[in-house]
């Protein structure tokens, strides 16, 4: 249970929606769906933050009709649109618990765009408008869910290229390539961890703290999920001027004589940072470390960059040659991208690296607000449409199936087409489908209640999110 308001966590339309269905109206039912945009399949993810967080328990109270009352009445400036009755019923008759019956597909689940993927239906006749008044908040699960299938699309990437040019031995740190930098780079703290946990859906490393303590609270984590290792960052390593970067770099060897350390190197030219700092004054000391020496470009064009970093590399540190043919640096030197990162740079980034020899296990990446901030609810056009309804003890199949001008001036059907009837998602032969709930029995709904009457149900665990995310 929040302290939040939930009365008032609404578009200011809906407060008048209990008046505009038509009279008879008892029972809303509508669902959730990616209609399509920049990727085919969606992880979906985060729906079991929004249940604990804003709807579990008693959410409605006099106090907070109370304060809602008198804000709404000043939102509309009358006082023939919002109806406290409305929910002054459900304290009086639930507890303040909320009347409404959600199920989803269990979180973690890849699922083909066009399918649905959580339906919301009241379990009270006479609170047939609390459906859709919560579409407002609970459509916020559009930002996981993207964040989780963006973080997953860029592992498809990464695991491609490491089949392609890596070492079997490397395979196992698919998991470190690409962390999480966005915490700076997003709007509140609520995104970061909302955010930042989506994307340990599928990997592990990530500089955002708030993620690996939000997958503890909300999804019963063990641990934490996000681990980072010491870095610098430009504050150090220019305090004491051009002329004392050296100084800095062998203070941060000798701060951190074994393990991973990250050293920024672009202070002033990260090419002669690479071919005299690192390469010839500090060279022994790297490659007799008990550990990795990360070197992190931070400006410049990525790929241009990287290949010029990596020509000098290769030649100061020397490399061999995996299995599959490609140079990999010695053990104790490796490079991370974290400026310029983004699911479409990545790509050119690898296809540059193998075009030119370079194994893709010499490099991880950082990735900040692309991430976690630069998506909105249209990356995979998220939706929540009614889709049957009961009037007066007879149910309705609804649906909206706009008519549009394209760009040519032709007249077509419009993607934003809504499913009809009470719905199922079924996996048959490996393929997922949606159908209406009465068609085809012999198919279960993978879809299960996950929130019944004010209570959570068949809650998951982290693991068990991260488990059914796997490529």
């Amino acid at each position: 249970m929040t302290d939040l308001n939930l009365v008032l966590l609404a578009d200011a339309y809906k407060y008048s929606h209990h008046k505009l269905y038509m009279p008879g109206t008892q029972f809303v039912y509508s669902y959730m769906e990616s209609r399509g945009g920049k990727f085919e399949e969606t992880v979906f993810f985060g729906l079991q933050y929004f249940l604990k967080h804003y709807l579990q328990g008693a959410v409605i109270t006099k106090e907070k009709i109370d304060e809602a009352e008198k804000t709404l009445l000043e939102v509309f400036g009358r006082n023939d649109v919002f109806d406290r009755s409305r929910f002054d019923y459900i304290v009086e008759k639930h507890g303040g618990r909320l009347p409404v019956r959600i199920k989803a597909v269990p979180e973690g689940t890849t699922v083909p765009v066009h399918n649905v993927l959580m339906t919301i239906e009241n379990t009270d006749p006479n609170c047939y408008w609390l459906t859709n008044f919560l579409e407002t908040l609970l459509m916020q699960t559009w930002y996981p869910c993207t964040v989780a299938t963006l973080s997953r699309e860029i592992k498809k990437v990464v695991t491609k290229y490491y089949h392609e040019t890596a070492s079997e031995a490397s395979m196992a740190g698919i998991d470190f390539v690409l962390n999480d930098f966005g915490f700076r780079g997003v709007s509140s703290v609520e995104s970061a961890g909302l955010g930042g946990s989506a994307h340990l859906v599928n990997f592990s490393g990530s500089d955002t703290i708030a993620a690996s303590t939000f997958a503890m609270r909300y999804y019963d984590a063990p641990r934490a999920y996000g681990l980072s290792i010491p870095a610098t960052e430009h504050s150090i390593c220019t305090l004491l001027g051009e002329n004392g970067e050296l100084e800095i770099f062998k203070h941060v060897l000798a701060t951190f004589p074994t393990g991973t350390v990250a050293c920024v190197s672009d202070s002033y030219n990260i090419f002669r940072a690479c071919e005299q700092y690192w390469g010839t004054d500090l060279k022994e000391e790297v490659l007799q470390r008990d550990g990795t020496l990360v070197i992190r470009p931070d400006s410049g064009d990525p790929v241009l960059t990287l290949l010029r970093v990596f020509e000098i590399l290769f030649e100061k540190f020397g490399y061999t040659i995996n299995e599959k043919g490609y140079k990999v640096l010695p053990k104790q030197v490796r490079v991370i991208q974290g400026d310029g990162i983004s699911y479409s740079s990545i790509g050119s980034i690898y296809i540059a690296l193998q075009q030119a020899g370079i194994s893709a296990e010499n490099l991880v990446l950082g990735m900040g607000g692309a991430l976690l901030q630069r998506v909105n609810r249209d990356t995979q056009e998220f939706a929540l449409k009614c889709s049957y309804a009961e009037l007066n003890g007879k149910g309705i199949d609804v649906m909206k199936s706009p008519v549009e001008l394209d760009a040519q001036g032709n007249l077509r059907t419009s993607f934003k087409k809504s499913k009809a009837g009470k719905l199922k998602l079924v996996l048959e032969n490996n393929t997922y489908q949606t159908m209406q709930a009465g068609e085809n029995p012999a198919l279960t709904d993978i879809m299960q209640v996950v929130f019944e009457n004010g209570e959570l149900v068949n809650t998951q665990t982290f693991d068990e999110v991260r488990h059914l995310a796997k490529l």
